[in-house]
């Protein structure tokens, strides 16, 4: 069987995050999105779930010593163009991942994007960050600059303002990049409002997308997804804008075209763009 064209791929990118056994968010859809967008996936796994598209029933916490030994065997090693960061459930790991991407020279590399997906609570309503983290996880945004991809509710928690609308959305995505975010992608969707508006800020950059609103219960892993495609981009070493827009219009692709698993928030399809 003769293969017409071979992507090569060049850039890496280290995911660290929780396991979905489902397939539809965390490693598996971060693992998803590099491979159909071209970028080589590396894992340390924080946490083990037991979830489906249903909610997450329980969680079992990766002892962080072996997080640790995820990390830095990937980093000596292979080495990664960009770090995507996404459920980091307790202080003690958030602080680990910090000394540990500390100790593998990640947070002085400039050329090297940090995006940090901050998990807070799941689509079915179960925290997968514990409240007394909150805090840890500011010192982490401080301390590391990075691109931050919350949602309305992690965003309205690392805040404590309420968003109501645009201008809200605004104001708030302000007030991350003064917790020392070097740039925030704010989702919009879960505002109640026919078309919605994702928004891209930076302290000299401003970019704004609006979509009419998908009715579907498939958004599954959409979180997760984003932050993945936006983490592909940086490695390729597109400019922020550039990245941005790629990643949103890769997640609206695979909402519109999502396969219908399940009996709860079903989860998008990463592959819409694979022949």
């Amino acid at each position: 069987m003769k293969i017409s064209s071979v992507s090569k791929l060049s850039k890496t990118v280290l995911v660290i995050a929780g396991s979905d056994p489902s397939g539809g968010a965390g490693i598996q859809a971060d693992l998803k999105t590099l491979t159909s967008l071209g970028v080589y996936g590396m894992t340390a796994i924080t946490a083990l779930t037991e979830q489906n598209t249903r909610g997450v029933s329980g969680i079992f916490e990766i002892p962080l010593d072996f997080v640790i030994k995820q990390i830095n065997c990937c980093l000596s090693d292979i080495g990664a163009n960009a770090i995507k960061i996404g459920m980091m459930h307790n202080s003690e790991l958030i602080n680990g991942v910090y000394e540990a991407l500390k100790h593998n020279e990640i947070i002085d590399d400039k050329k090297i994007n940090i995006v940090l997906d901050p998990v807070m609570v799941a689509k079915g309503g179960h925290r997968l960050l514990k409240e007394d983290a909150v805090n840890s996880l500011k010192n982490f945004i401080k301390n590391t600059n990075p691109v931050l991809t919350p949602n309305i509710p992690e965003a309205e928690i690392l805040t404590g303002m309420k968003i109501n609308n645009l201008a809200d959305m605004k104001t708030v995505g302000e007030k991350i990049i003064d917790l020392g975010a070097n740039f925030v992608v704010l989702k919009g969707g879960h505002m109640n409002k026919p078309i919605m508006s994702d928004l891209l800020i930076g302290k000299e950059v401003f970019d704004q997308i609006e979509t009419k609103k998908i009715e579907t219960n498939n958004t599954h892993g959409t979180g997760c997804t984003m932050a993945s495609a936006l983490t592909a981009g940086l490695a390729k070493s597109l400019g922020i804008k550039e990245a941005f827009q790629k990643a949103h219009f890769y997640v609206n692709q695979a909402i519109i075209t999502s396969p219908r698993f399940g009996n709860g928030h079903g989860p998008i399809n990463h592959s819409f763009n694979i022949n």
